[in-house]
């Protein structure tokens, strides 16, 4: 048997020691430690950006759909560069922190009760947007949230992209541990992002496709009864179709129903649309394709003035009638967009039961004739339209019409809303270079 002399610490003993007085002669000298390994509650660089990695799945988090809105789902997904997979966590003192998106300047929020879910709110010192960073294991941290008491997890230990963040009883397991893997450093911007986006000048982004560039379908899937999106859909850019006749019938069912934070993302509608996308709340439609919009291509129903439906690429094509509906209150944007063959591009519900102010927004949007009018809103319940990069394929005598202005009715009043004026006001702000025609 090796025995160590007397007065000798054994020769493991002294290594460990020996690292540990260099590493504490590294943090004198240089204020932090950067790993490589996983970082813990005592290494937080309150200076440097984070991607929150779970442990279960091996994805980091987000805001849903790189939303600056408030209330926007925090979620899990598949790695990529974007800054709304990037967090600082800002320390409020007494060993809390606030986990800070770096796109929106917003803050990760969690209500008072077993299981709520996880959003963005504006910074209001709340103590539901503060969290302890607790060890877990192997260098992993948990965040467990001073107003409940209960740990950030991944609902269900799923592993799905899209699974939402939620809080529970702290039991160490591996859907509610983290490892903290640093991307970048650097003070918090001085201002925060706009939450409503309301641009002033053409934007800088170019078109995704062209007039009659349309993307192949990887393949057909027919689709029986509305399918809901809870969270997030990729459809692969499949073709969906057969839900109905394909005809300008109301009433028609949704094809996809996204509810409050969902995103559907490369999808191809086909004949038999029915009545689209229907939208409950905040929700986004990235790189979606109508080949031959039935009712609508897509509704929004939001409830709240706060709530945005945004429409950010992908086109529509033989809409007799209109493309877009907007019936609940809140803010639509139509961006980096394509349609051809329509009646109108988005209107503002003219005789809805419940009336409101809606908004609209159109920026980088290409219409090619024929069609008969791009925007519709009822100026005497305060609707607004902003336009700016909009592009009008063959109209050579200019009469698509770009605004139209209606005074709009209750439906308990009977008959349709009267057109009143058209063309930029108040209400409609858009300016000549706004426009431009080929």
């Amino acid at each position: 048997m090796n025995r160590t002399p007397a007065g000798r610490a054994p020769a493991r003993s002294r290594t460990r020691a020996l690292l540990a007085g260099l590493l504490a002669l590294f943090v004198a000298l240089t204020g932090s430690v950067v790993l490589t390994a996983p970082a813990s509650a005592a290494t937080i660089d309150s200076s440097a950006w984070y991607q929150l990695v779970s442990w279960r799945s091996k994805k980091p988090i987000e805001v849903a759909g790189g939303s600056t809105a408030d209330g926007a789902f925090i979620q899990q997904a598949t790695s990529t560069a974007a800054t709304s997979q990037q967090f600082q966590l800002v320390s409020v003192g007494n060993g809390l922190y606030e986990l800070k998106a770096r796109h929106s300047g917003k803050v990760v929020t969690i209500a008072n009760a077993s299981g709520a879910r996880a959003t963005q709110l504006t910074d209001a010192s709340s103590t539901t947007q503060q969290f302890t960073i607790a060890k877990g294991s192997s260098g992993r941290v948990k965040f467990v949230n001073r107003s409940s008491g209960l740990a950030l997890s991944v609902e269900g230990s799923s592993k799905d992209d899209g699974a939402r963040l939620v809080q529970s009883a702290d039991t160490n397991a591996n859907n509610q541990q983290f490892t903290l893997v640093k991307v970048g450093s650097g003070a918090v911007p001085a201002t925060p992002p706009t939450t409503t986006p309301e641009p002033t000048t053409p934007p800088t982004t170019t078109n995704p496709a062209t007039p009659g560039t349309w993307p192949t379908a990887t393949g057909d899937e027919k689709v029986t009864s509305t399918r809901k999106v809870p969270v997030l859909f990729d459809g692969g850019l499949k073709r969906f179709s057969g839900i109905s006749s394909g005809d300008q019938d109301e009433s028609q069912p949704a094809m996809f129903e996204l509810a409050d934070g969902a995103v559907l993302k490369n999808v191809i509608l086909g004949t038999g649309a029915g009545d689209g996308v229907h939208c409950l709340g905040t929700c986004t439609l990235q790189n979606v394709w109508w080949e031959d919009v039935g009712e609508d291509a897509a509704t929004f129903k939001g409830t709240k003035a706060s709530q945005t439906f945004t429409i950010d690429g992908g086109g529509a094509r033989k809409a007799s009638d209109k493309v877009f509906q907007h019936n609940g209150p809140g803010t639509f944007v139509i961006k980096n967009f394509v349609a051809e063959d329509i009646g109108k591009l988005y209107r503002s519900c003219g005789n809805c039961a419940s009336q409101f102010a809606r908004h609209v927004v159109l920026e980088n949007v290409t219409i090619t004739a024929p069609a008969k009018s791009l925007v519709g809103i009822n100026t005497n319940y305060g609707d607004t339209a902003k336009i700016s990069g909009l592009t009008i394929v063959g109209d050579s005598s200019r009469k698509i019409v770009v605004c139209e202005w209606y005074e709009g009715i209750l439906k308990s009043q009977g008959g349709d809303p009267d057109k009143i004026g058209s063309g930029p006001g108040a209400q409609c702000t858009y300016t000549p270079s706004a426009v431009s025609y080929r």
